[in-house]
C-alpha cells in the first residue's frame, strides 16, 4: 500500500486534459500502480481539501519507442480521472 504522499504522483496537464477540465470539470492525475479508487480520493481530500464525487481509473500500458538507433519501451502507469463536488476547484488546473 503506497503512503499518502506517494498516492498522487502529478498532476497530468495536457491539451486533451484541459478539455476534458473545460466541458465536464474533470481533473486528470497520475497515481501510485498500485493505489485504489478510496486511496486516491482519500489522498485528494487530506492534501488538497477537496471531495471527489467521482474516481475513474485506467492502465497506461507500455508503448514501444525508438529514439535514434535505440529502441525501447516506456514505462507502464496508472492514471485517475477525478470529478469534484460542485464548487470545488483545484488551483493546479486553473489557467
Amino acid at each position: 500500500m503506497p503512503a499518502l504522499h506517494e498516492v498522487i504522483v502529478k498532476p497530468l496537464i495536457t491539451e486533451k486534459s484541459s478539455a476534458a477540465y473545460q466541458a465536464r470539470k474533470e481533473y486528470a492525475f497520475q497515481v501510485h500502480p498500485d493505489a485504489n479508487k478510496f486511496q486516491i480520493r482519500d489522498a485528494l481530500l487530506k492534501l488538497f481539501g477537496v471531495t471527489a464525487t467521482d474516481v475513474r481509473t485506467m492502465q497506461m500500458r507500455r508503448h514501444e519507442v525508438t529514439r535514434g538507433r535505440t529502441r525501447g519501451t516506456t514505462a507502464r502507469w496508472k492514471k485517475a480521472i477525478v470529478v469534484l463536488k460542485d464548487g470545488e476547484t483545484l488551483p493546479v488546473f486553473e489557467g
